[in-house]
Parts: C-alpha cells; structure tokens; sequence
C-alpha cells in the first residue's frame, strides 16, 4: 500500500480543501447554472454563435471585478472561464492596445498562466492575431513596474506577481516567433545602457568584439534615441530596483502579508529562469551583477524569518548560476582552472586597490591569494575599515558608483552593505563538482520530507518550487546533466518517501512503559533491527576527505512467513536498503491515522541508505553470489553486510563532533525496496561519474543537444561525410516499388528491363562526390542540383548450393516517407522519425538495422528502447531478416519474454557459439573425410584453419586454374561433366540438390562452384572468429569478448544501459550508431546516457549516427510526482525537445492499423496520415462489426441513482454506471461470438480499472461462456499495444481531468483496429476546446448505443452497407442494456440445452470411456482430457448448467455489489500496474450465469 505523504497537518489539510475544491472546480451542474455559463451562451460560447450580443467592454470589467480578483473561490472560477474558451472566444479577439482597460490586460494574463498551470496549449491563441501581440507585451511590461503617475492603474502586488509569471512564460518559450521576437530585445547588448559608465567600459574593454556592436549601436542613435526604446532598456534594471524596494521594506518580525512573500518568491525564479539560458543571460548577467540583487537579498529580513524558506532556497539556485562555469561571450564551458584564473585576477584586483588606497592593509595587498581569499580572512582584513573607505574600494573596483545621485540613486552605500559586498565578491568559491561528489547519493530524513524540494502528490502549480527546470536548452553539458541528476535524485527521494511511510506505518512503533520502542505491527518490506555495528571505516583515499569505504553489521530475525523469508535471504549484492530510526511518543494501542502527518506518529528521527554487499554465513564471512548453491543457515537470526554512504558518514561524524547525536547508534528499523524501483543510486553514480570524466560527445550533436545553432546542422543532407552510393539490400520488391518509392528524382538505369530486379545499388547525383584534399585544391566545387539516381542491379553472391543458405527476404512494400526514413537512417548523422500509431515504425527500425549491417559490415549498432516489450517486438523481427545471427545480443533480464526457443542473451550466445563451433567441426570432419586427408585436423579451430590453408585451398586453387585452361569450351554437357569431374569438394556436397552444376555457360558453372567453395569458406572464417571461445575459459570472459567483439547488433533497454554504463566503458565497448524506439517515452536524461556507453578515441567520440524513432503526440516518460512532471518538465523526452527546437523530422504518413474511419478520430493531429492501401482492401475492414450498427460510436452515460464520478480516496475516481455498462456491452459481445482475445478494456483512471475488474470478477469472470478480456488497464498503461476492438470508459463526470491532455486523446483513439466504443459524459468533454475535434466526429453519431442483436459473429454485413433501422436497437441507458444482455444470455442458455444429450445418453457416454483399475474417480469426466477438441465451451458451460437446473435462477436488480472500503482501496493503490490475470479452472465455479442487472 501506497499512502499518501503526510508532513504537516495544517499543510495536508489544507491541500486537501483545495484539492476537493478543485476537484468540483467544474461539475456541470455549477456551469449550467453559472452566471459564467449564462455570460459565455450569451457572448462568446461556440455553441450559440449565432444568438451572440455585440462585444461588450463592461463585461470583461464585471468578469474581472466579480469573478477573477474577488478572492474565495476565485482559483475555481478563473478554471471555469478558462475551460468556457473566454480567452480564445472573447478576450484575446476584442484585445485593442488603444482602448484595452488594465481589466482586459488582466484577463487575457491570468487565462494564459491558468492554460499553462493546465499544461495546454497557449500560444496558437495569440497566433490568431500576431500584429496585436507586440503591443499586449508593451502593455504587460508596463504593467509590471509601479506607475507613479496614476494610481487608479497601478498593479496590485497579486497582479504583478501574475504579470512575472507571464513574462516568464514568454522568456521559456523562444522557440515561438511570436515571443522570441519581443522578449530578446529586452536582454540583448543594448540593456548596458543602464550600466554605470566605468563598470560599461570595463565590460567592453575586456570583450573587443562587442565594443564594435557597442560603436555601431551609438552611431545608428546618434542622440536620438526614442524614449521607447530607452524605456525598454532600462525595464529589467527597474524591475530589478523595484523588486529591492520590496523586499527590504519586509519587518524582520510581525504580520507580514504572502502576497509580498509569492511576489519575491516568483521574482526569483523569473530572474533564476534568465540566468539559465544563455541567450538570455549573455548580457544580463552584468546587468544583474550591477544591481547586486543577490547581496541586497541575503541581507534582507525576509532571509531571517519562517516565511522566508522557500525564498531562502531560491536564492542559493540563483547564487549558483550566477556564478556558473561558463564563458558568458563564447558560451563555452570553463573548467575548474578556468574558475580558479577568475578568482586570482578578482583578488589580485583587489589587492591593488588595496594597495593604492590604504597602506593599513598593506600585509592583505602583499599576501598570497591562498591566505586571503576565505570568508573568516576577508572579515578579518576588512573589518577595521568604515564606509568611507570601503566605499572607495568598491568604486576603485567599478562596483560602486562614487555618490548615490541620479540615475544611480537606488544603489546602497552603507558600511554593511559594502562590506558583504566586498567579502561575497572575493571569497573562494566551491567547485561545482567537488561539492557534487561530497553529496551522498541516498536522501536523508532533512530532505525526504522538505515540501519546497519533494512536494506531496497533489502539486496543484499555484506554487514556484526550489527546482531545477528542463527547457529548450542548458547552459553546458555540465548543466545539463547537473539539472538531470538533481530530478532523478528528487523524483527517486518522493518514491523513496511513499515507500518509508508504507513500511513503517505499517509496523506501528508504540513506546513501551520503560520507554523503548515496541512494534505493533509488521510489515513485509521492513523488519526490526536487532544489532547493528560499524565494523570498518576505511582510510581516505588521497586528496580526499570522506573515507574510503566504511561498512556495517545489520542484525535482524526472520520470525516471518517462509516466503517472505526466502524474499530477505535473496537480497542480492547492490541492492539498496534504508536504516531508519524511530523513537515514538505514542503510547501502546494507539492505531495509526493515514490522514494525519506521518513523522510526528511514529516519531520517525533519522533515514540512512545503504548498499547490500552480502548475507553472512554462520563463520560471519559474506555469502557470495555464483552458480553454488547457498548455504543453509540454522535458526531465524540473520545478519547482513553492508556499505554505508561514505560521505553522509563523514558529515555525520562532523555534527557529532558538534554535538549532535550519533545516528548509528540508534538505528532500529531495516527496510527494503522492490528490486524494480530501486535501481536509483545505479542510475545517480553514472551521472556523476559522466560529469566526473570529459563528456565527449560528438562534435555534430554537442550544439544541438544543447539547444543551440542551427537545429538541421547534424541532418544527413547537411553532413560532410554524407554516402552518395547507398545499397538497399532487399528494401525494395520491385523496380515499381523504387519508382514510387523516390516521385521527386528521375531514375537512370542502363539495365535491360528483364533485368531490373532488385536488390539495387543506388547513386544520388545530388549528393556532391568526396574528393581527397588534393583534388579539392585543384579544383572548386560545383553545386550539385540534378535530382536523378542512377540505379544499379546486383546480384547477392551466392552462399552454397542448398535451399537453406537462400537470405531471408524483406516483404514490406515500404512507403516513400519510410524510403526516406531507411535512407536518412543510413546515412550518417542524425534522424528523427515521428512515428503515428500504426505507421510501420518497428519495421522502419528493423530495416535500417539491416541495411546498416549489410552497407558497413565492420560497424556495430546499438538499439535502445524504453521498454522490454518493444525490444521483444524489434528483436523478433530482426530474427526475420537476413542478419547473421551469432551477430546478434541481447542485455538485461526482459530477454525470457522473447518469444522464441533461441537464447540471445549473452550466456545464451555463448551456449549458441559453443554449440556452433561443434557443429562446424563436424563439418570440417566430413570435408576430412571427403577429400580423403588423414590426421586430426577437426579437433579445435586452430586445426582445422591450418587444414584450410594446406588442403582446401590449395585443392580449390588448382581446380581454378585447371577450369580457367577449358575456358573456350563451347559443348557444355561436356563441360558440366568436367566441372562434376573435377570439382574437389563434390563428395562433400554429395548430400545437396544434384546435378551440382547445371548452366547454361562457363560463367554460370564457375560462379557455381564460387558459391560453393563460398560455403565452405564460411565455415572457416566463423571457425576464425570462434578461435577465441577455445582460448578463453571462463563463461564471463567469453561473455565479454562476445559484447565488445562478436556481437554486431546489441540491444538494451534505457534503464540498462543507464544502470551498466560503467561496466560496459570498462569492458572497452564500442559501437557506432544508435537506433533508439519509443524515443519520446524516454527520459531525457535516460535518452543520454546510451550515447556515453564508450570512452572516446584520441578524444573525439566515434558515433556515426542516430536514429530516433518515436511519437510526441502520444504519452511522454512517467513521473509520478506531478511537481516534477509539471513544474520541471521532467516528462519532456529529448525526443520532444529536439523536435520544439526545429531539428528536421521524416513523418511517417501512411497507417496500416484502423479502419479510416476510426483513423479520422486521431489524424488530425498530425501533418499528413493516409490510410494505406489494404485498409481497403482486406476483408476485415471491408466487415461491418457483427452486432453492432457502427464501427466506433460515443455512448453518453448519464448519473446511476444520482452518482456519476465517485473518489473513494483523492485522485482515485470511480464511475459505476461506465463499469456497468462497459461490462454489458462485452458480455455481449462475448455472447455473439467475439474471441475474448480481441476485446480490451481501457479507462482513464485507475480507481476505474479497479472498479471493472470488479464487475466483470463479479458478472462473468468465471463463466467460462464469457470469461476475461485480453486486458484492463489504462490507456497510459496500454500504449504501444493496440487490438480489434477497444472499449473505452472516460470516468469524469464533474472535472475533463487529465484526458485534457491531447496526448493521451491520441494514444486512447488509436488503439483500436476494428471497433472502439467510448462511454462517457457527453455533456462535459464535447465543450473542452482540446478535445474538440475529435468530440465534433464523435458526435455526428447517434450518442445511444444501437446494436444489431440479429447477427452472429463474423457478419457478412458491409461497412458500407449502414445497418436499417427495422433490426436496429438503440439501447437507452445502462440499466436497459443490463437487462438486455441478461434476456440475451438466458436465450442463449435455452437453446444450447436443447442440444445437449439426456442423462441416458451421459451414462452411456461414460460407460464407453477407458477408465484405469485403480480410478478412485469412476464417476468423474475429465472434461478437460476427453472433450477439448470435440465441443465447444458453450456445451461444456451448458452441461455444468444443467447439473445446477435444479437451481431457480432470480433475476436482482443492479445495485453496486462491489463495495470497495478504504483498506481494500489502498491495496489497490499499492499495485496500480498489477494486471488482472484470466482465472483458472480452479478458481471457476459452476455457476455459469452472469449475475442479472
């Protein structure tokens, strides 16, 4: 069981009045009779545009006045305007610069951030009137600063907080025009106007390059600048100066007002979020500089006080990428001698100054850097002088001006503000990366349970947070990875917490009378320690200071249920473990309340993680993993060795010797994780290690990857080394097929037409030829622009003379747009494949893959997939192909799921090898005996290579030169005869199809013999390549020269090759391209780490290409902690980065999956989707769906006595009149003849799932007549799979929920091939503009459900043939079709009785049967044994029915029998992807009837 994060009672509850008022934020019962809904009907909605009064300003102020800014609820009536499409229908529309009111301002900004707070898309609607942008963004910055003039438009401090926000949205999103355009003129170089002079000319002397920008910039205004552009100048300073004024104006005690408190908070973030990218940065930083807003920060009272934690945290963030490592002007990364130059030139300033100014401090002018740059030196030296003097020091260093006079009046002159001034400026910063590494990967209690760092579940956006955010770009690859690991480390400490809290709640720990800690409960993934000892702390290693290893002693007895023992006795060495001490005050019997917070009841004190390295035996020696059995240990007691977090160590020992308490002295809980979720520290230790070592990536990515240049630099087309002679392979059926395949070139091919079969080698002649560097200098090049191919035929070379060694064939009548995709892929660079549902993405993947192999036979390739299922169904195609297979590995443990007898894993290839080379050296035996060669020459692979260079070849050289002597011989059967005659290996082959040579010329026998002699070379050349397996002896090491020289094609999950990453440098891997799947559900930082799985070569890494293939408009990567998903992006794949930056995509348009009809629900999302041609065709689509009068069709589901939406627990909805009728609809289906295997059921919650696993366990889950559907799930779980018929229930009656999101509209719409039937409120999802087109196409249908009950399946009514109302049925609700299906089964019940024989005819039957002597069960039919494949289920179901005829069947009226309380919830919580399995015989009873709605 999962509970919820309780930390602070007041907080929990809180959030828990504002979860629930948000939760009925939009229950259409308000809207209906909302005077919001009466405004929108009457002025803006797109319902009643043709009854629509004339635009009308006052509304807007009444909106404004009434609804927006009157406090209580507003948060839930700025929702509803939001949702009723006020921005796009009404404010945005009637927006005037000239005559908009600073109501009007408002509105528009406030919609806006409520759309981002939504996650929805914003910016189109600004794009529906772009020239009036420009001055709604002037109007905006001018609403940010105080107006002094007026007061009657002057912002309030709540309202600007909402302006900040806007502008921060603007500033995050530069990849749109519209922004870009507006935000960079504030930041650009033309900002150090409001420099001081000499802090300026310090600037541009350092940097000639932009004192010429500076000259030009001057010269172009020659004193003319317009106030405008002045004003705009200064705007970020005055934000910035206005922002002080704010802030130092806060009490250091008494009432403080939170509207102040969020204003500075969001001002953080938004000056954080400049610093943090470098084109806003570049000239901004100076600014900031200037301004010394971080020292007039750190100073403020607002530090000081409670309110002020947050304020606190962000202001580190800042303090952190102000000064952050790296070059401002070229944007390259500084290293830490770079940092350390900065640091001496900033001293040695200072010393100078010094120096000139005060011979007082003359031992500080002359003393080295290292004495005076700490922060206890700088007070010291500094401490004697006045304001006087530390002024001057500051105005010598231009940091300063010389009098606080106009424009220079805000700057603060007063001795403690110099002096922090000076001392912060000067003192020795910590490296990034040294204080990286001293951080212990495992989080401890201090940040577990910090709200601003790991927020609870229900981040509802309203907030800013103390995190790092994942945009469009990073400032170096160091950031990048730095803001990666601190998400991963956050999003792994909030599971982390849910897991403490499950395990020791459920041990409920009580303080006994003498005041220990008893336990009241227990807990399967935790257990009471019962000893616990460091037994070593080893010495640092140098130049360190944590130890080098310190390692523990863990007690604990296993007085549990045997296989939760054999659970703890497993734990296998690296497996992460919590220490965890608790001290409670609650005294025995007190129960544990889930709703109120969780430290204060157990009393929880301290969290430590440790790493398993083993269990120990009874002589206290680790028990080390290997192919040994384990020993057997006597008794319950148990103790475990463990490493423990050296540098959390050394900084607990440093609070102890500041008398603190010792935390391992008092540790008395020991928890475990699931082995699934706990790969964390894995994933973090590769992180910090790829910052650890130079990151090489290649030099054609870096920019990219980092969001800068241009975004098609790294596209084939663009590339240096791009191929102009590419060889297909078997991409291509036929000459047809090239031509379709490339409608833009013009085909040359000298080739007689009868002779055009594939495979072809094409030329592009608009790929400019590569020339070595002398013929460059001799002559320029042309621009090459014929857009023609010349196409070669080849011939595969023959590979032996029997039907097996004929290569497997591709058979896929690739599209143009996939021809595109295979040839981008094959060449070098970098390629990004939007894949729709159904579009042929694995078969692209498997096709470039074996192109790439067949093209470049020296490279490797390396496919990454998000999950184990995807690289099954990659890798059991790519079996299909023509691809070597000794060439082929698979990584990780999801290689069992592979559907098929062969082991591809890296023992498994060994075993394949081994076994290989037996059976080649049997071969070689054979051809031994054949050409009559005595000795032992098929004993290893180094016997038999000497035997083929001694005796194969030299028999095969004579025989070449033998026949190349008969060459003129004209008569052939004479010829044949000779070559029969002749051809040393004949005997060899003697088992082959014969003749051996039948040919028309000498060409053709000779080429035969070639192919022959080509198979019995093979054997050798694997014999050579297997000679090492002979050398090396230990499984491992075979294992390993496998991976890193055998295998061709590695694949791997993410999660893989983020946990193996250091094992696989070590071992020397290399690969040379990536082929990545799934791409867009990878996680950014996941999605990284593969191209880093190999050390670089002479410092530059040898990745040729990448090829990524995913779908951006389905799901993004799973973050289960909303703050991260939704403040950070953390659920941004790169996939979907590269693609907001512009980086060049091949959309594959042609989809072989759904019906067109059922294709037109999601196809409007993307650019281009047609139907492929067999849509048309098979006779599948070309059925109707028996018993069903439509394809798809939306059935409105209304209230079942009274309820709709329920939510047993928060965020757990349920809706049981859906569940009801989903199941109806199924039990249906099941009983005109649908195979159960071709119905899922999909919902969008899991509260919902639960709840119709439910009711089908309940209605028909042991009938065998009916049984279980493929799957129930949610439509998240679901992607990537799809099946004939779908049915979809939408849950929400009250609130859209998260079906907002567009992408999980499109991954629930395409999942289906043949029937999709959704249950829903109609009323509340047909006004969300973001599901509208869809719903539009949905809704021209009739929204009750029609069946046609005459038809048995499969019909051979038509699609096009529409079902006539005379044997239609509209079905009116769900206690109607309930009923329905009841009458339906009992129907179906009569009439398979009648066929069933009489009880004489059963004993006859019986009588007939062999039965054993010994049959203790003589009057037992062993259905299963004797009638499997002579009746159907029905019968059999039927037969059992009438065993209970006696039985009266009574029909009950539908009442909701599944009462589901809070403990059984929260066990459902605990295993949200548990699937339901489909229930054994066992577990079936004999009652077949479903039970009666």
């Amino acid at each position: 069981m999962k509970r919820r994060s309780q930390t602070k009672a007041l907080a929990t509850k809180e959030a828990d009045k504002k979860v629930k008022e948000k939760a009925g934020a939009l229950t259409l019962d308000q809207f209906s009779s909302d005077v919001i809904w009466q405004l929108a009907s009457q002025y803006w909605s797109p319902e009643s545009k043709a009854k629509h009064l004339p635009y009308n300003a006052e509304i807007i102020e009444r909106i404004y006045a009434d609804e927006i800014t009157s406090g209580k609820g507003s948060a839930r009536r700025i929702n509803m305007l939001e949702f009723s499409q006020y921005l796009e229908q009404y404010l945005w529309p009637n927006y005037k610069r000239e005559s908009a009111t600073h109501a009007h301002l408002m509105s528009i900004v406030i919609m806006s951030n409520e759309k981002f707070r939504e996650r929805v898309e914003v910016w189109n609607v600004f794009q529906q009137l772009p020239e009036e942008y420009p001055g709604f963004f002037r109007h905006v910055l001018e609403s940010c600063l105080p107006d002094q003039t007026s007061k009657q438009n002057r912002s309030t401090l709540r309202e600007r907080t909402a302006l900040l926000m806007f502008l921060n949205h603007c500033f995050n999103s530069m990849e749109i025009e519209l922004c870009r355009e507006q935000a960079k003129r504030l930041v650009s170089l033309s900002m150090w106007h409001c420099l001081q002079p000499r802090r300026r000319e310090q600037e541009l002397r350092e940097v000639p390059e932009w004192r010429k920008y500076w000259k030009r910039l001057l010269k172009k205004e020659k004193d003319n600048a317009k106030p405008d552009v002045m004003w705009e100048r200064h705007f970020m300073q005055n934000l910035i100066i206005d922002f002080l004024h704010i802030l130092e104006r806060i009490p250091s005690e008494g009432e403080l007002n939170s509207n102040v408190v969020h204003y500075c908070e969001r001002f953080l973030e938004f000056i954080i979020d400049l610093e943090a990218l470098l084109p806003t940065r570049r000239f901004f930083n100076t600014v900031l500089d200037d301004c010394h807003l971080i020292v007039r920060a750190m100073m403020s009272p607002l530090m000081q006080r409670e309110e002020g934690k947050l304020f606190c945290q962000l202001l580190d963030m800042l303090k952190f990428y102000t000064r952050f490592e790296i070059n401002d002007v070229t944007g390259n990364s500084l290293t830490d001698h770079d940092m350390t130059q900065l640091h001496y030139k900033k001293i040695t300033s200072l010393q100078r100054a010094v120096f000139a100014k005060f011979s007082t401090l003359r031992v500080f002018a002359l003393s080295n850097v290292a004495t005076v740059d700490t922060r206890d030196s700088l007070e010291k030296h500094f401490g004697a002088l006045d304001a006087d003097g530390l002024k001057q020091i500051a105005s010598f260093l231009n940091l300063v001006p010389d009098d606080a006079v106009e424009p220079f009046e805000w700057h603060r002159l007063d001795e403690q503000f110099l002096r922090e001034l000076l001392i912060t400026r000067h003192e020795k910063r910590c490296s990034q990366l040294e204080a990286l590494n001293e951080m212990p990967l495992y989080p401890t209690e201090q940040i577990i349970w910090d709200e601003n760092v790991v927020p609870s579940e229900y981040y509802t956006g309203d907030t800013c947070l103390a995190l790092p955010k994942l945009n469009l770009q990073f400032l170096t690859l160091h950031d990048y990875l730095l803001r990666n690991f601190n998400l991963f480390r956050l999003e792994s400490t909030y599971e982390i917490r849910q897991d403490v809290e499950d395990a020791v709640s459920r041990m409920l720990p009580w303080q006994s009378e003498d005041g220990d800690v008893v336990f009241g409960g227990w807990a399967r993934m935790a257990l009471p320690i019962a000893s616990f000892a460091v037994v070593e702390v080893a010495k640092p290693h140098l130049g360190e200071k944590k130890p080098s290893r310190v390692r523990a002693d863990v007690g604990v007895t296993l007085s549990v249920r045997r296989e939760i023992k054999e659970e703890w006795e497993n734990l296998r060495k690296h497996d992460v473990c919590f220490l965890i001490t608790v001290k409670p005050t609650t005294p025995y019997g007190t129960k544990y309340n889930p709703r109120e917070p969780f430290i204060p009841q157990v009393g929880l004190v301290s969290v430590r993680g440790c790493e398993v390295e083993g269990m120990l035996d009874a002589n206290g020696r680790v028990i080390e993993d290997g192919p040994e059995p384990r020993p057997l240990l006597p008794g319950e007691q148990r103790s475990y060795r463990v490493w423990l977090d050296s540098n959390q160590y050394r900084m607990d020992m440093d609070d102890l010797q500041e008398g603190a308490d010792d935390v391992y002295e008092s540790f008395n809980i020991f928890m475990r994780r699931k082995p699934k979720e706990n790969n964390f520290k894995a994933v973090l230790e590769t992180i910090r290690h790829l910052m650890n070592t130079e990151c090489v990536v290649p030099p054609w990515l870096h920019d990219i990857l980092l969001g800068y240049g241009d975004p098609a630099a790294a596209h084939y087309s663009n590339m240096p080394n791009q191929e102009r002679c590419l060889e297909f392979n078997d991409t291509f059926l036929d000459y047809d097929h090239l031509k379709a395949s490339f409608p833009d070139y013009d085909l040359k091919c000298e080739a007689a037409e009868e002779n055009r079969r594939p495979p072809y080698r094409l030329i592009f002649e608009d790929v400019a030829e590569q020339r070595d560097s002398d013929a460059e200098e001799m002559q320029t090049d042309q621009p090459v622009t014929s857009k023609s191919i010349v196409v070669q035929p080849y011939k595969y070379e023959a590979r032996g003379p029997y039907p097996s060694d004929k290569p497997k064939q591709n058979s896929i009548r690739f599209t143009p747009t996939q021809i595109e995709a295979i040839r981008a892929g094959m060449q070098p660079g970098l390629t990004l494949v939007v894949g729709p549902p159904g579009t042929g993405k694995t078969d692209v993947a498997v096709q470039i893959i074996s192109n790439i192999y067949h093209n470049q036979p020296n490279q490797r390739t390396l496919i990454v997939t998000h999950s184990n299922q995807a690289l099954n169904q990659l890798f059991e195609k790519i079996m299909a192909l023509d691809i070597d297979e000794r060439h082929l590995l698979r990584l990780g443990h999801g290689e069992e799921a592979l559907e098929t007898e062969k082991d591809y894993s890296r023992y498994g290839r060994v075993n394949y090898v081994l076994a290989k080379r037996m059976d080649l050296l049997t071969q070689v035996q054979r051809l031994q005996e054949a050409l009559g060669v005595s000795g032992d020459n098929a004993y290893t692979c180094e016997t038999a290579g000497y035997f083929y260079l001694y005796n194969v070849m030299a028999r095969w050289e004579k025989f070449q030169s033998q026949m190349l002597a008969r060459n003129n011989e004209t008569d052939m059967d004479k010829l044949s005869a000779l070559f029969e005659a002749e051809f040393p290996f004949s005997k060899f082959f003697a088992d082959a199809p014969q003749p051996l040579f039948k040919g028309n010329s000498f060409d053709d026998l000779m080429s035969i013999a070639q192919s022959n002699f080509r198979y019995i070379s093979d054997i050798f050349t694997e014999l050579e390549e297997f000679r090492a397996f002979e050398l090396l002896r230990t499984g491992l090491d075979r294992s390993k020269y496998l991976l890193v020289k055998e295998a061709k094609i590695i694949a791997m999950t993410c999660t893989h090759a983020a946990l193996k990453r250091k094992e696989l440098v070590n071992l020397g891997f290399r690969y040379d391209n990536i082929l990545m799947e799934e791409s867009a559900q990878i996680l950014e930082i996941e999605t990284f780490i593969p191209l880093l799985l190999q050390n670089p070569l002479d410092g530059l890494n040898r990745l040729k290409r990448w090829i990524m293939i995913g779908d951006h408009h389905q799901l993004p990567p799973v973050i289960k902690n909303m703050a991260f998903q939704k403040y950070s992006n953390m659920e941004q794949s790169l996939f979907t980065r590269l693609v907001r930056l512009g980086v060049p995509t091949v959309d594959l348009d042609g989809q072989g999956r759904a019906r067109s009809s059922i294709c037109s629900l999601y196809k409007w999302r993307y650019k281009k989707l047609a139907d492929l041609q067999h849509i048309f065709e098979r006779e599948e689509y070309k059925n109707a769906n028996t018993g069903l009068a439509y394809d798809y069709q939306l059935i409105n589901v209304d209230d079942f006595k009274g309820v709709g939406e329920s939510e047993p627990n928060p965020y757990f909805y349920q809706n049981l009149a859906e569940a009801e009728y989903i199941v109806a609809l199924y039990m249906y289906m099941r009983l005109l003849g649908y195979p159960a295997a071709k119905i899922s059921i999909l919902t969008t919650y899991n509260g919902q799932k639960h709840l119709i696993r439910d009711v089908i366990n309940a209605r028909c889950g042991n009938n065998p007549l009916i049984g279980w559907p493929h799957k129930i799930t949610t439509v998240d779980k679901y992607q990537g799979q799809q099946n004939d018929y779908i049915l979809i229930s939408l849950v929400r009656t009250k609130a859209v929920g998260h079906l907002r999101d567009v992408r999980r509209l499109v991954v629930a719409m395409s999942r289906a091939r043949l029937g999709l039937y959704i249950f829903g409120r109609i009323s509340l999802f047909k006004n969300c503009l973001e599901l509208q087109q869809t719903f539009k196409l949905l809704m021209q249908r009739p929204l009750k459900l029609r069946l046609v009950p005459s038809e048995e399946y499969p019909t051979k009514r038509l699609t096009s043939e529409p079902a006539s109302d005379d044997i239609c049925k509209t079905v009116e609700n769900m206690s109607e079709m309930a009923q329905f299906v009841y009458e339906l089964y009992m129907t179906k019940m009569e009439h398979l009785k009648k066929t069933l024989p009489t009880e004489e005819e059963m004993q006859a039957m019986r009588r007939q049967l062999p039965t054993d002597d010994g049959d203790e069960y003589d009057n037992e039919v062993p259905t299963n044994a004797t009638e499997e494949n002579e009746e159907p289920p029905q019968k059999r179901a039927a037969k059992e029915t009438t065993k209970n005829a006696s039985e009266a069947f009574k029909p009950t009226p539908i009442l909701n029998e599944i009462n589901v309380d809070e403990p059984e919830m929260e066990q459902e919580q605990e295993a949200p992807d548990q699937e339901v399995n489909t229930p054994t015989t066992d577990q079936e009873t004999s009652e077949t009837k479903p039970e009666s709605s």
